[in-house]
């Protein structure tokens, strides 16, 4: 029997949820396998419990590859969740037209003016809201929001496409809208509001815009949580071996699934709490859980994995050492630092976390986790370790998270990381090698990093901070990342 592609006419199983109506009431920028796998997942359930037109555009930034196979599969797609109990494919069919933002500027912009789309979300990484590291402001000096501030009606940013969009929106109809952040941010929507705002205020508006915007548009917080690994052929073959369609794009995901959204939607949403959203009004207090407990002992676990040849996380989380250390960063520095949701019981969230970094189902990559560091480790490590050297204490596995991420991405000359952390994807290797280009010892190599603009002022004047740095990446260095591990540990 021939395998057909997957399509409507080749469909033999029902789909997960509902299938979207025609017309989309949604626009998703940074069309990826989270996004499918997560808030497309709620979008579906929700539609099937209450309904509503919640179709969904899908928007990628520059790479045609997802939405080119999205259109050629009749926007269908599956999901192939693993886990220690087992695995189960399913296909979801909630996206109803593709886009290309670099190719489509002009008809994205319009197309998020239209009032039919009354929500767009966003996944978009950190890199894509364009702050500046150490301000916390709009990068407007930077390359890319000068070259969009210079030509508003061709922007290549997110943000200033964002912006241009609304102008239009209010140029056309002003109805109301909201964008949704669903990327791994300390108070995603007020970070995404405050970057659009700040742009909005450095570019020519109309008359009442700004008085509209304040009224009409809204920024939710929310948090997400599920761990979904980039597909791979195993992917692809296992679901043309469950559902009997060749699928171009499956998204391999954990069974666990968490979204907690902020209740502040201009014009209306799916009722994403049948499909088990959380609606609370403590969504930073769950993003802090979230941002330190899972992603940032998420990034120790890569770094110390990808130093010491393990290749999944599950493999790295496998090792005693690694355990050891995260169980401390847990302990003694990530859950003092938050303050924690109403009735949430700490201890048993953990259990659930070391459950998950065990899924050999799923295997997540070590080297796609410890991607993207110099823009991750902002969210996980200044504040918690401010605190504690505030209070005189060092910050033993928040210094051991930064010396392995300079180990793996930027290592000393002389060192080298190994094939793990060589495909580390590090948009800032270039900007890294730079400041540490003349530096004659470990010492000044942590202290060109650390002070070159890729942590906050009062972390980098921390001498005690970059000095134990240092200390852990010359023991990485000399004798390797278990012994370091250690010395952080008995500390």
């Amino acid at each position: 029997m021939t395998i057909q592609p997957l399509s409507r006419a080749s469909l033999t199983v029902p789909v997960l949820g509902a299938s979207a109506p025609p017309t989309p009431g949604m626009l998703h920028l940074g069309i990826g396998n989270f996004h499918r796998a997560h808030a497309a997942v709620y979008t579906a359930k929700a539609m099937a419990a209450q309904g509503g037109d919640w179709g969904i555009v899908a928007v990628a930034n520059r790479n045609r590859r997802v939405v080119d196979a999205l259109a050629g599969q009749d926007h269908l797609y599956s999901i192939l969740e693993l886990s220690s109990a087992g695995e189960r494919a399913d296909v979801m069919d909630v996206h109803r037209e593709t886009m290309v933002a670099a190719e489509q500027t002009t008809e994205l912009m319009a197309r998020i003016a239209d009032p039919a789309i009354r929500i767009v979300t966003l996944t978009i990484s950190e890199n894509g809201y364009c702050r500046n590291a150490v301000t916390g402001d709009l990068d407007v000096d930077g390359a890319l929001v000068s070259a969009d501030l210079a030509n508003p009606d061709a922007p290549r940013t997110t943000i200033g496409q964002l912006a241009g969009a609304l102008i239009r929106r209010y140029q056309g109809n002003a109805e109301p809208i909201t964008i949704l952040s669903c990327d791994n941010l300390v108070s995603a929507g007020h970070t995404a509001h405050k970057m659009v705002s700040q742009y909005l205020q450095a570019t020519a508006t109309p008359d009442g815009f700004h008085d509209w915007f304040a009224a009409s548009v809204t920024f939710p917080n929310a948090m997400v949580d599920r761990i979904v690994p980039g597909t791979t052929d195993a992917t692809r073959a296992r679901v043309r071996e469950l559902l009997g369609v060749v699928d171009a794009i499956p998204v391999p995901a954990e069974r666990f699934s968490m979204w907690v959204i902020e209740d502040r939607f201009a014009a209306g949403r799916p009722a994403w709490e049948e499909a088990g959203a959380i609606f609370s009004d403590e969504v930073e207090a769950y993003e802090l859980v979230k941002l330190r407990l899972l992603n940032g002992s998420h990034s120790l676990i890569a770094y110390l994995g990808g130093l010491s040849g393990a290749e999944t996380i599950p493999a790295s989380f496998g090792q005693d050492f690694v355990r050891e250390s995260v169980t401390a960063l847990l302990n003694d520095e990530y859950l003092p630092s938050i303050e924690l949701p109403s009735g949430f019981d700490p201890q048993a969230y953990i259990a659930e976390l070391f459950d998950r970094w065990s899924n050999h189902a799923l295997g997540d990559a070590t080297a796609r986790v410890g991607s993207d560091g110099s823009l991750k480790l902002l969210q996980r490590v200044p504040d918690p370790a401010l605190r504690l050297l505030g209070l005189g204490e060092v910050p033993q596995q928040l210094s051991l998270m930064v010396a392995g991420w300079i180990a793996c991405v930027a290592p000393p000359a002389g060192f080298a990381p190994g094939p793990i952390a060589d495909a580390m994807v590090e948009p800032a290797r270039e900007r890294l090698a730079e400041v540490t280009a003349v530096a004659g010892s470990v010492r000044a190599h942590v202290e060109g990093i650390l002070r070159g603009g890729f942590f906050p002022d009062a972390l980098a004047a921390s001498d005690v901070f970059v000095a134990r740095v240092a200390e852990l990446l010359d023991i990485i260095v000399s004798h390797g990342v278990q012994d370091a591990a250690r010395a952080a540990l008995d500390a």
